[in-house]
């Protein structure tokens, strides 16, 4: 079985999969480095010299190989769910974990991430805010669709969302 997790920037994906797959003796992907592992180059950098379509491709592809293992708990991109077939693949790969937090919130952590401008390109041209609400909006619908389960980030620490979610996971797929 493979875990996988959904959800804009900066609602844990990253952190709550690592300590996930940590519980569960897992391997931990994080499909944006594995992109940025493979091209060589950071998110950012690939969306100026080669453009969103191509990130999107790349992402779809990595994903989809992802999808076909076992014991693998996926962090994916916020903007993964845009791609049906990536839609199809996690769905299908195992239980899909959405994480959610305010736009607010999200803002909030991005500008608390220095390294957040540097490796992550605005994906609109207003960037900020007003962009994580739009595209919020656009990805709620996907993000819905896949999730086995919704947890909402913004008022608990990464230790009591890892427990609530290990809680979740185990009840629904490890105890018969």
């Amino acid at each position: 079985m493979m875990i996988s997790f959904i959800g804009y920037r900066a609602t844990g994906k990253t952190t709550l999969g690592r300590e996930l797959a940590q519980r569960l003796d897992y391997r931990f992907i994080d499909s944006d480095a594995e992109i940025e592992r493979l091209a060589g180059k950071s998110i950012a950098s690939i969306f100026a010299e080669d453009g969103e379509l191509y990130f999107r491709d790349m992402e779809e592809k990595i994903i989809g190989e992802i999808c076909g293992q076992d014991g693998i708990i996926l962090a994916t991109g916020g903007g993964a769910v845009m791609r049906e077939v990536t839609r199809k693949n996690l769905q299908a790969a195992g239980p899909v974990i959405w994480l959610t937090a305010s736009a607010e919130t999200i803002f909030r952590r991005m500008a608390a991430d220095v390294n957040n401008s540097q490796t992550r390109p605005n994906l609109t041209s207003q960037g900020g805010l007003d962009e994580i609400r739009q595209l919020m909006a656009v990805r709620e619908p996907f993000y819905r669709s896949l999730a086995t389960l919704t947890v909402e980030t913004e008022n608990f620490s990464p230790q009591e969302l890892i427990e609530q979610i290990f809680l979740e996971i185990s009840h629904m797929y490890f105890q018969k």
